[in-house]
């Protein structure tokens, strides 16, 4: 299982998702998306998470802020435990539990 989680923002808001191997989740601001992140600057449907056994694969979707993987602006990448995955402001740590 895959843990994303976010620090605590400004307001005191801070968000945890939950990914297990073989799933594939939107992330954004939509009601439609897999994983609703309401916050400032995320798109309706900002990314796509492809979660492996040792990887999470992530696509942006035309967002128009951006998707960040530490601090490097993507159109796709690989994440990992320890990587950093930016939408908006809100930074997300990645992690694998067992």
């Amino acid at each position: 299982m895959w843990i994303l989680q976010s620090a605590s923002d400004a307001e005191g808001d801070s968000w945890i998702f939950r990914l297990a191997p073989g799933a594939t989740k939107t992330l954004g601001r939509a009601p439609r998306a897999d994983f609703i992140l309401e916050a400032a600057l995320v798109s309706r449907l900002h990314c796509r998470l492809t979660a492996t056994d040792s990887t999470i694969d992530v696509v942006d979707l035309d967002s128009t802020n951006g998707t960040y993987i530490n601090d490097q602006r993507v159109r796709s990448g690989t994440l990992g435990t320890g990587d950093r995955l930016k939408v908006g402001r809100i930074e997300m740590t990645i992690a694998r539990q067992a």
